[in-house]
């Protein structure tokens, strides 16, 4: 669940929207197909004394034992359910909670053939999503996972996981910055918050790029 997404607003809208500080080395944007490995741009906060900062991490989360950054299988999710007790995660959903910004997801159906059928998910309000998130420095390298849920009535029909998608006045929440509380944030958006439309098959590889990656193809089979 979740292993592709884009993102399509400016870093700057971005920052502003999040009132976090850029940093200079965030990913160039419009992008159309972010895969596991790449970098992403990840806001963070200290607490509720320090500003908030939008910066590069590589989606993928290595834990703290890992000799090397392959060591082990490549984390790009952690499930709800066992985040708080699962070794990998359970220091880093207590202490470095992130969020991470996305203009919209894909997601797979399987067809009749056994071929494997794109969707683009998106907020129906049109306004960014904020995966919550987790992250992890391991040496120089800074990595982070997406926090998935069960899939609310939206995503249903079509898998059955979905992102943690934050509303706005939970932001502060997630961070750390408003006390505890964090876990009950984890559940699946309500009927309504998702949109989707079946994309071209393109996107099913890992190198696809373009803005034609997320249009609509819907009536297709």
């Amino acid at each position: 669940m979740c292993g592709r997404f884009t993102i399509t607003h400016p870093n700057e809208a971005l920052a502003q929207l999040f009132a976090a500080v850029p940093s200079n080395d965030l990913p160039l944007v419009p992008r159309h197909n972010i895969c596991p490995t790449n970098e992403v741009a990840v806001v963070t906060s200290e607490g509720t004394a320090a500003e908030r900062r939008l910066r590069p991490m590589r989606w993928g989360f290595v834990p703290s034992w890992y000799k090397a950054p392959n060591d082990g299988p490549l984390i790009i999710n952690a499930r709800s359910d066992t985040v708080a007790v699962k070794p990998a995660f359970r220091e880093a959903i207590r202490a470095r909670r992130c969020i991470i910004p996305a203009s919209g997801f894909y997601e797979w159906t399987e067809g009749p053939d056994k071929s494997r059928l794109p969707y683009y998910i998106t907020r129906a309000d049109g306004a960014p999503m904020a995966f919550a998130g987790l992250w992890q420095n391991w040496g120089d390298l800074i990595t982070c996972a997406v926090v998935s849920t069960d899939a609310g009535p939206g995503m249903a029909g079509i898998h059955d996981r979905e992102p943690v998608i934050l509303d706005p006045a939970d932001w502060p929440l997630w961070l750390g910055e408003a006390g505890h509380g964090a876990a009950t944030l984890m559940h699946p958006t309500l009927a309504g918050t998702l949109r989707m439309h079946r994309v071209n098959v393109a996107v099913n590889s890992n190198r696809a790029s373009g803005a034609q990656l997320i249009e609509s193809i819907e009536g297709q089979k």
